[in-house]
């Protein structure tokens, strides 16, 4: 049996060990964080950590992210905005192991490829080296996806919590809510924001909000637990953190008897971007974006 190249074995090995970290972590994680948790998981040679002279990138990531279209293809990743997600489809799947999950991507992939009305692919030994110029266009979108997305994240992270406590009740005035209040500097009292669903406050659900701005860290499920049960009949909880939540804190969440819903800095800055157009000139201010437009596709 002829060997299997240094590029099929990275491709194989470092995926695998992707879905199997997002598959531990709750299913979705930020592409930054994943590509860190990899790194720590697979035994990476010299040739992996090289640098690539005509990118400037590391050989094992740029391997990765290519080998990636494949499993997204396949129906075993979902890729969007500089986050990854395992599909149920996917946790199937890890019961193949390391290569035969990487051959079975592959194989995925060339069915969708020749079904999309495109020339044969001609494979490689190594697989991911084919001729699909659609693969470098895929990579390249979301690398610029990737980019900025954590521009938007630094720009947060360089905001005061009472700034983006600002940022999460412009985003509910453009979502269609109408804000009650907004807790002044002082004392956290454990509700930041409460808005409701018609300008006179009448009707339910009254929507309590609590705002965490921790970037760096994993909301617990302490804090969620402290917000349900401060909920009184007709409230719904609404917790917006600029950081992460812990799968315990994601559990609490869905466990419990009363409806809290979770939104961490990705979905934040998904939704800011989702809802930008609809925001007030001031409001856009607060954190500015710039739209630029490519050509996209029918499929």
């Amino acid at each position: 049996m002829k060997a299997k190249s240094k590029t099929y074995v990275t491709s194989a090995n470092t995926m695998f060990a992707a879905l199997s970290i997002l598959q531990k972590n709750g299913g979705t994680m930020p592409i930054r964080i994943l590509m860190q948790e990899v790194e720590k998981a697979v035994n990476l040679t010299a040739w992996d950590k090289e640098i690539l002279e005509n990118t400037g990138n590391i050989r094992w990531q740029s391997i990765m992210h290519f080998a990636s279209v494949d499993y997204a293809r396949a129906g075993f990743l979902i890729k969007k905005k500089g986050s990854w997600s395992i599909t149920p489809e996917g946790e199937d799947a890890l019961n193949l192991g390391v290569e035969k999950l990487r051959d079975e991507a592959w194989k995925r992939y060339k069915v969708w490829y020749r079904n999309k009305g495109e020339s044969d692919v001609k494979p490689t030994v190594q697989h991911e080296e084919d001729n699909d110029l659609s693969k470098e266009t895929v990579i390249e979108l979301e690398t610029l996806e990737e980019r900025a997305v954590n521009g938007i994240r630094e720009y947060l992270k360089n905001k005061n919590p009472y700034e983006f406590q600002d940022l999460v009740a412009s985003l509910l005035k453009a979502m269609g809510y109408y804000i009650q209040s907004v807790a002044p500097r002082g004392k956290d009292g454990g509700i930041d924001i409460v808005a409701y669903t018609d300008p006179l406050g009448a009707k339910t659900p009254r929507i309590k909000v609590q705002v965490k701005h921790k970037p760096d860290t994993a909301t617990g499920a302490a804090d969620v637990r402290a917000l349900l049960g401060i909920l009184k009949a007709g409230d719904i909880a609404l917790f917006v953190t600029s950081g992460t939540y812990s799968t315990d804190a994601k559990h609490a969440a869905s466990s419990g008897d009363k409806f809290i819903r979770l939104i961490d800095g990705d979905e934040f800055i998904e939704m800011w971007q989702e809802y930008y157009d609809k925001m007030s000139d001031e409001d856009k201010n607060m954190l500015p974006l710039k739209r630029i437009s490519f050509l996209g596709s029918n499929e």
